[in-house]
């Protein structure tokens, strides 16, 4: 077996070559220790083929990418609705998998994902990148020290620059994206941010502050969910797709003893005073924002991959999450708090 960096190389195939496709498939060809990005699927041939071409890869199909006994375990970043399926097929083939959030868009779907991976005894890990951001590790690490006491209040923010997506007419709006695919960070984060505690129960209020046109068509912009944990925390979780100050990601606990509060949005210590006020370069993207962060998580995966070890974010947390977004989603459309049972 080949060697990298003294480890045993661990071979990857990534289906998905989308922007955070793109972005992953770097991390994996330059960035991970002992990782080769061995080969590149995706259903549009010529994205598969460009991308593939970038890091001596194999332009394949899904199909082929799957069969290949060569193949360690596939990193799929696909669109959220070929989640699912993705996930049971590589476990059927004997592959780890390592999937973007979220993992499933319903309960069940994911259910018979994480079936599935039981079933074949693979490891299944999922993209929830702050947990790997060195803040906001160094917080849960002072949580679960007692640094703070018990968890009281909570709050997690996204703000998102620009204008939602790039959207072109309402037929491209994404259903729900908002707390699926953006807020389903902020809700894994303070679950993990609260080790031990579960939620009870949600309310959200929200709308298309943004873009209104595309309300009808089912994109909400702005959101506020609160949560209720069965240990008397109250959290709050907040996301817009309007930030033209930069890429705002913050989260904070405050406890009975004390606060941990974790993200920046500066994108250096430099601050410049001049006749026109204080001013401050900004992180533009979660690329710049979480660059080591989407490394360590895949470097992890490598490492679960060579020692067959149990994932650094589970299926069930994948799921715990997703379970959340849910109960939000259902409280917008029901306007009315949402038990979790």
């Amino acid at each position: 077996m080949r060697t990298d960096h003294g480890l045993p190389v661990v071979r990857l195939g990534l289906i998905g070559a989308g922007r955070i496709g793109t972005m992953h498939a770097a991390n994996i060809a330059r960035n991970v220790p002992g990782a080769e990005l061995a080969a590149v699927a995706d259903t549009r041939p010529e994205a598969a083929r460009q991308l593939a071409a970038r890091y001596d890869a194999a332009p394949v199909t899904v199909d082929e990418l799957l069969k290949d006994p060569e193949l360690d375990g596939v990193v799929i970043t696909s669109l959220a609705i070929s989640h699912s399926e993705l996930i049971i097929r590589a476990a059927e083939a004997g592959k780890a998998v390592w999937c973007e959030k979220p993992a499933s868009l319903t309960l069940a779907e994911l259910d018979r994902a994480i079936a599935a991976t039981d079933r074949a005894a693979v490891p299944f890990q999922v993209g929830f990148n702050r947990r790997f951001a060195k803040d906001f590790a160094a917080a849960r690490r002072t949580i679960e020290d007692g640094g703070i006491g018990t968890p009281q209040l909570m709050r997690s923010v996204t703000r998102d620059p620009g204008r939602p997506g790039g959207l072109r007419h309402a037929a491209h709006v994404p259903q729900w994206t908002i707390f699926r695919e953006t807020l389903i960070h902020d809700f894994d984060i303070l679950l993990w941010l609260n080790p031990g505690a579960r939620p009870v129960e949600v309310f959200t209020t929200a709308d298309a502050l943004v873009a209104p046109e595309y309300k009808e068509a089912g994109l909400i912009d702005t959101a506020v969910v609160v949560i209720r944990f069965d240990n008397g925390a109250i959290a709050t979780a907040e996301a817009n797709f309007s930030s033209y100050y930069g890429y705002d990601v913050r989260g904070e606990v405050f406890g009975s003893e004390g606060m941990v509060v974790a993200g920046q949005l500066a994108g250096s210590a430099l601050a410049h005073y001049n006749a026109g006020g204080v001013h401050q370069q900004t992180l533009r993207s979660d690329e710049e924002m979480f660059h080591e962060a989407y490394v360590q998580e895949l470097a992890d995966f490598a490492d679960v991959v060579r020692t067959n070890g149990v994932p650094p974010v589970t299926g069930q947390e994948a799921r715990a999450a997703l379970q959340v977004a849910l109960a939000a989603m259902a409280s917008y459309e029901e306007h009315r708090p949402v038990q979790i049972m």
